[in-house]
């Protein structure tokens, strides 16, 4: 007797396993798909959607511009620093300023008008040199420093672009909400909500690489234009004067 219920129990825990089993794919395709980032990209595609996207591009090509213009060989190269400096100590001033004239460098912009004020016929004291190349260093400096500066202004916008599309969404969410007379339920109103907070996760991402890139080649450029001020302020103090 103790074995038939022990062979019914067998019995009936199989035929609830091979009924759960025949169900399982019936409730797997009952069950609504979940929305990923690429469908929810597809029904949040709006104006700001495409100004983000402009953004991303821009950003992607002035990291593209930093990454081949932002380098020591086009601000302070080292072999025309030490080529400038021993012309600056052999006197050969000639040479100097045609070394600066055919360069196109940071270094050789900011030496370019000090030299020439210093080959002058009739010549020019050191102070007015000084401020020559002093001015002309201001004017590389900023210069350097705008190339990079689009990736800051793209930085900051890029959230701002978010969120505005963020409070359109809300509204669109809500008015939506409001015609149907309060008969939309809690999914309809979370999928209009993500739909919105989509638009504040583009302008995220375009920020946070605009911005860390901005921030490296910020210091970058500030390091070398110092190292290339430095180098002209010695060459400088060497350029012949009036007496």
């Amino acid at each position: 007797m103790i074995r038939s219920r022990a062979f019914l129990a067998i019995l009936g825990g199989l035929a609830a396993t091979t009924a759960a089993w025949a169900q399982g794919p019936a409730d797997a395709a009952a069950a609504p798909a979940r929305t990923g980032l690429w469908p929810l990209f597809m029904q949040s595609f709006d104006v700001f959607t495409v100004v983000l996207l402009l953004g991303s591009v821009a950003g992607v090509a002035a990291i593209f511009v930093c990454a081949i213009e932002v380098r020591a060989v086009n601000i302070a190269p080292k072999v025309l620093s030490n080529r400038l400096r021993d012309l600056a100590a052999a006197g050969r001033w000639e040479d100097l300023q045609r070394a600066v004239r055919d360069d196109d460098s940071f270094l050789s912009r900011v030496l370019r008008p000090a030299v020439a004020l210093s080959l002058e016929p009739k010549g020019m004291d050191r102070i007015a040199i000084r401020e020559a190349a002093e001015l002309a260093a201001s004017e590389e400096s900023a210069r350097w420093f705008r190339r990079i500066d689009v990736l800051n202004i793209i930085g900051n916008l890029g959230p701002l672009v978010g969120l505005a599309g963020t409070v359109w969404g809300m509204i669109l969410a809500f008015t939506s909400l409001g015609d149907a007379g309060g008969q939309a339920g809690p999914a309809d109103l979370s999928l209009g909500i993500s739909k919105a907070l989509f638009h504040t996760l583009l302008g995220l991402c375009l920020a946070i690489p605009c911005l860390l890139v901005f921030g490296l080649y910020k210091g970058t450029v500030d390091r070398l234009c110092t190292r290339g001020i430095v180098v002209a302020s010695e060459i400088v103090e060497r350029l012949p004067t009036r007496t």
